[in-house]
């Protein structure tokens, strides 16, 4: 069997999750919907699609009969409901890019759409679907650790990647977006949960926006990167951060591809000189956190910390593990473990050769992801996934809890 995919949003992710699905080699893209017609015809383009599959937004789409086996729905944050829940009228497999909805209320009504209708469906949370997180996971369930007393769980953002993505670029601003626990480390909540394998009972959260701020902005500093005295010593220096980026076709698709299609130098001075990547980022409208500590508490008695943090180089997560038997700690790539009763010290090596950024595929996980659906797509069953729609709003469940935490300085139930 072939699957067949439709995709709502030809951006950034929604051409990974098709490219991923051709590499496959057991699916194939039919269908694209998305309005802007550069975006749409590329992809397009790409996977050889007749001009009567090329669609200029998903209503279109799923106006005229069905037309493949699934849909990813890869659209911007606040325009995932609609699309979701139509389609699964439609009887389509959904690929949802996470997160799965701005709001409770309306994440709810996507997973309830999902489950009257009886159809396959997976939340992009890729980190379940890397070789590294099976080894991880295979090591807490097998017992090696004994009972699991407390979890550390580090985000490392990227010094840079923040600046592209939550102060200059789409995620900025929480109202327009989300606040970024949800945006970005939706992904992180859900694999701690995914990991520690009990329920969630309370959580408490800190964390604010401490350095992109106008405030901070150094001494003649200028608006925009290209006319900016203080431009050359800047960490965040849009000129240098995407001139970088020429020659490298992984870098030309991701970040450059998101601030121009014209990868030359004189492209790329244009857009920074008049499109949002180029300003600088003392002076920018975010409003999103630049660092923030999660807690939470598990019915077993289970512990967790999460840190999501701006100032690092953009690498895999890191977790240590506390056991009553045995101490495990990975770095995306190894998981060095300790064992309580021998003293005895091991590295297992996952395999995983790949970074941790969107351009390299998120250490696997978006092609582990793409297989999985896939499988389940071909079996007509949700359990290659692993995870289902109440999986998924669990993790965000947590996030929206953890919000109101953060904002009301209070331990909040789950």
């Amino acid at each position: 069997m072939t699957v067949t995919l439709a995709v709502v949003g030809a951006g950034a992710r929604g051409q990974i999750y098709a490219r991923a699905a051709a590499a496959d080699g057991r699916a194939r893209v039919v269908a694209v919907a998305d309005p802007d017609p550069a975006r749409r015809d590329r992809l397009a383009d790409e996977h050889g699609l007749p001009e009567q599959a090329r669609f200029a937004g998903w209503e279109e789409l799923a106006a005229v009969p069905r037309l493949a086996d699934a849909v990813v729905v890869a659209t911007q944050d606040r325009l995932h409901v609609e699309p979701a829940v139509a389609f699964a009228g439609l009887g389509y497999a959904i690929l949802l890019e996470k997160p799965m909805a701005p709001t409770e209320p309306e994440a709810r009504r996507i997973a309830e759409a999902v489950e009257r209708a009886g159809v396959v469906f997976a939340v992009c949370h890729v980190l379940r679907y890397t070789a590294y997180t099976r080894a991880f996971k295979e090591l807490v369930t097998g017992g090696r650790l004994g009972t699991i007393s407390s979890v550390q769980h580090l985000e490392p953002v990227g010094w840079w990647h923040m600046a592209h993505s939550f102060v200059r670029g789409h995620w900025r601003n929480a109202a327009e977006s989300g606040p970024m626990l949800l945006t970005k480390s939706c992904h992180d909540i859900d694999w701690l949960l995914h990991l520690v394998g009990d329920e969630p009972v309370g959580v408490a959260s800190f964390g604010s926006l401490t350095h992109f701020r106008p405030e901070n902005r150094p001494e003649g500093a200028g608006a925009r990167c290209v006319s900016c005295a203080a431009e050359p010593g800047c960490p965040y220096s849009a000129r240098r951060l995407y001139l970088d980026c020429l020659g490298d076709p992984d870098r030309e698709f991701w970040p450059l591809g998101a601030v121009t299609s014209d990868a030359t130098t004189a492209g790329v001075l244009h857009a920074l000189e008049h499109g949002p990547y180029g300003r600088c980022v003392y002076d920018c409208d975010n409003d999103v956190v630049d660092q923030q500590v999660v807690t939470l508490e598990f019915a077993r008695g289970a512990t967790a910390s999460f840190t999501m943090t701006a100032f690092t180089p953009l690498e895999h997560r890191k977790t240590r593990v506390f056991g009553t038997h045995g101490f495990a700690e990975g770095d995306g790539r190894t998981i060095r473990v300790v064992d309580f009763v021998t003293g005895a010290e091991e590295l297992i090596d996952t395999g995983t050769r790949a970074g941790a950024s969107l351009a390299d595929g998120h250490g696997g996980g978006d092609a582990g992801l793409v297989r999985a659906f896939i499988d389940a797509v071909t079996a007509g069953d949700q359990a290659p996934l692993g995870a289902d729609a109440s999986d998924a709003l669990a993790g965000h469940l947590v996030v929206w809890a953890a919000e109101r935490a953060r904002e009301t300085r209070t331990v909040q139930p789950l």
